[in-house]
């Protein structure tokens, strides 16, 4: 199994509504596990936990995103204007044992 971590630093003030707004737009997407928000540790983070069952369902997932279906283009729709939320990001990527 494999976890992704998309990581957002987000302006001050931000990150609680772009977790909000991720929360809306992944409904649905049985990949995304979990939007979190920081606690502890750097400030201002927003990351969004996906799974998938190997590198190559990930990669798979990811090429959706080129060809999106109509869900897909509404629930883009509903992310508008999230990059000027932002103001650095990453993306980790995990093996489970």
């Amino acid at each position: 199994m494999i976890i992704v971590h998309d990581i957002f630093v987000c302006k001050p003030g931000n990150a609680s509504k772009l977790a909000k707004i991720f929360k809306e737009a992944m409904k649905g997407n049985k990949e995304v596990i979990n939007i979190m928000t920081d606690m502890t540790g750097q400030y201002n983070r927003v990351i969004m936990v996906s799974s998938y069952e190997n590198l190559t369902a990930y990669e798979k997932a990811f090429e959706n995103y080129k060809n999106p279906s109509k869900e897909m283009k509404e629930n883009m729709t509903k992310m508008q204007g999230y990059q000027d939320m932002y103001l650095t990001g990453s993306r980790e990527i995990y093996q489970v044992w």
